[in-house]
């Protein structure tokens, strides 16, 4: 099995949404995810995880708000964000950022 760190060190850029299951914002989060996966495909990775159940990772990335997003490409942060963003918004920073 893959570990994180072997997940962001993929060439394809992988936006990691750190996420809880009692955070409104998060579910509100999901869906927009969905329509960013299905505008980008295979040109992106999409992993979600969960604050509570990891709390090394939380913490290595100082993660202090949820719903909170990291793009990582060959293991570099690329960009961050905490809260919600759109749908459009979302694929063109991705697309700015990684040059994908």
């Amino acid at each position: 099995m893959s570990t994180f760190n072997d997940i962001i060190q993929s060439e394809k850029p992988v936006l990691v949404d750190f996420f809880a299951t009692w955070c409104g914002p998060c579910q509100t989060l999901a869906p927009i995810l969905k329509q960013v996966k299905n505008n980008l495909g295979d040109r992106i990775s999409i992993i979600k995880i969960d604050v509570d159940k990891n709390q090394q990772i939380v913490s290595q990335y100082q993660v202090r708000g949820v719903p909170t997003m990291i793009l990582f490409q060959k293991g570099k942060q690329l960009w961050r964000q905490s809260g919600v963003v759109g749908t459009n918004d979302l694929v063109k920073i991705i697309i700015e950022k990684s040059n994908t």
